[in-house]
């Protein structure tokens, strides 16, 4: 079998297909290449749409931390410290032995069992309680001169907010919140290896990896792909989050403005 043949029958197998039956024997690096990157297509899904619903709830959950009723404060700071104060690894087996308990009273809950809704759920929920923890710090060091002189035009309430606040605490939080959507996306490869299930062996990429790692007693060649596709990955993300970051500060002096620098988390 070509490399184009094994592309053809591999590169979609993720999401049910090509090929159903994975290869046995006789393992080769475009094998290896295709099924990996095939996986990945799973971390991009969860990363991105548990990125960006997070980041709607992180930035309501940090108005709340910084509201001044109790009953608004309260839950979003027990929010915060549920979600950051226990092992996402976890709360992978809690959310799903959950579902799975729910979905025996609760018929329509069986979607959440799924790795698809379920795991993403759980990923959705943490780096949203990790995500307000930075807008939270920026909101709280927005210049108070900026608020004052909104207040001085007149602007009050959600103007001020949309107009001064808002931009404001994504300028100051931006460089954090780039670290935090790159260890999201490697959070991801926890999923298959969490109580999720992988249905019919369609895993993400560390399951491939795993996977031919077991069978060819040699992870010294699935484990560099998978973290060569990361890699990729990583520099995709601080990209694209370094063309949101200038221009969140294209109104500052070139010597003022923060530039992105990626600093991983040794532990979380």
């Amino acid at each position: 079998m070509s490399c184009w043949e094994t592309i053809a029958d591999y590169a979609l197998r993720s999401q049910g297909i090509g090929a159903k039956l994975l290869p046995r024997t006789d393992f080769t690096l475009c094998q290896q290449v295709t099924l990996i990157g095939s996986g990945m297509i799973w971390n991009i899904y969860f990363g991105v749409f548990s990125l960006v619903s997070g980041f709607l709830l992180a930035t309501a959950v940090a108005l709340g931390k910084a509201s001044q009723t109790y009953w608004i404060r309260k839950p979003s700071e027990w929010f915060v410290f549920v979600f950051r104060g226990s092992p996402l690894f976890v709360q992978f087996f809690f959310a799903y032995f959950l579902f799975l308990t729910l979905k025996q009273s609760v018929p329509a809950m069986a979607p959440f069992t799924s790795a698809w809704l379920g795991a993403l759920t759980v990923l959705f929920l943490n780096t949203a309680a990790y995500s307000a923890e930075i807008f939270y710090g920026a909101l709280l060091s927005v210049p108070k001169g900026d608020t004052e002189a909104a207040d001085s035009y007149g602007m009050s309430g959600w103007p001020r907010f949309r107009r001064i606040v808002w931009p404001t605490m994504l300028r100051l939080a931006w460089p954090a919140y780039t670290n935090e959507a790159i260890f999201l996306f490697h959070a991801t490869t926890l999923v298959f290896f969490s109580g999720f299930p992988a249905t019919g062996q369609q895993g993400d990429a560390l399951y491939y990896a795993s996977y031919f790692a077991d069978k060819t007693f040699n992870p010294f060649v699935p484990y560099p792909i998978l973290a060569g596709y990361f890699i990729l990955l990583t520099l995709i993300i601080i990209g694209l989050f370094g063309l949101v970051n200038r221009g969140l500060n294209k109104h500052l002096p070139q010597d003022r403005r923060t530039r992105l620098r990626y600093r991983p988390l040794v532990i979380r």
